[in-house]
């Protein structure tokens, strides 16, 4: 069993792509085969296994969910308590809650079991840069 936590500097929102971290962390164990799991110790973004070919995958993907999810001062979100932390809070919560905060990804033959064009994305909802802590574990 291994444990780390990698910092991830988010300057608003979008798609952060950290594979190269998680790819380095697994190396580094020298571990043929088992199961990473990765939590995102934050409420206000989430974890994606996503295309990263493509840059306008992550484009798209960051329009929608603010489409789907508008900033509170939107008419539309008028229904919002929760406001204390501005307008883009509780949405990012909202975002936070519909995507995952964890994910497992299998290791086989010492690397991760990813697809040849999947990458591994730290989603930030917030819109002031933020440090953000995700934990992986290998077991």
């Amino acid at each position: 069993m291994r444990q780390a936590i990698v910092t991830i500097q988010t300057s608003g929102p979008g798609l952060y792509e950290f594979t190269d971290k998680a790819t380095r962390f697994v190396d580094e164990a020298g571990m043929s085969a088992g199961l990473l799991t990765l939590l995102v110790r934050h409420t206000s973004c989430s974890l994606l296994i996503q295309e990263n070919a493509d840059p306008d995958v992550r484009s798209d993907l960051d329009q929608f969910f603010r489409r789907l999810v508008p900033p509170a001062d939107d008419p539309s979100m008028d229904y919002l308590v929760h406001r204390f932390e501005g307008p883009d809070d509780m949405p990012a919560h909202i975002k936070a809650a519909l995507t995952a905060v964890s994910l497992s990804i299998p290791v086989m033959d010492g690397g991760l079991a990813l697809g040849t064009w999947q990458g591994i994305y730290l989603f930030e909802h917030r819109s002031a840069p933020h440090r953000r802590e995700v934990v992986l574990h290998l077991a």
